[in-house]
């Protein structure tokens, strides 16, 4: 069984840093792209940030040059560098990853729990 636990959401000021951090663990073959994925209330889940397991990040314009993603393959995890936060970044954070589990016939998409993050301005 395959799961993604997130950590370091929380509250902070406009213009704070946070850093999100996403572990998979459990029967794991391989994993191709991981991200991150916000939804504030009464919107859709969005797309923050991806990063493919070679390293290439790509954003969304809305973060882009304030968000920095990273991941460490050798850990399995995925890490989300927040800078000049602002209110509208208001939402719960959801972990994706892309795994091949031991079993399984194919890659499939895992989900984090969320964790939240809410900026005051």
């Amino acid at each position: 069984q395959v799961q993604l636990v997130e950590s370091g959401g929380g509250s902070v000021q406009a213009g704070g840093s946070l850093r999100l951090s996403c572990a998979a663990s459990g029967s794991i073959l391989s994993i191709n792209a991981m991200g991150w994925y916000r939804q504030a209330p009464g919107k859709q889940r969005e797309l923050v940030g991806a990063i493919s397991v070679g390293g290439r990040p790509n954003y969304a314009d809305s973060v882009k040059g304030r968000f920095s993603i990273s991941r460490d393959n050798a850990k399995n995890t995925v890490y989300l560098q927040m800078n000049n936060l602002k209110p509208e970044d208001t939402a719960a954070y959801y972990c994706h990853a892309d795994i091949l589990a031991g079993g399984a016939p194919r890659f499939y998409d895992y989900w984090g729990q969320g964790t939240q993050v809410t900026v005051s301005s």
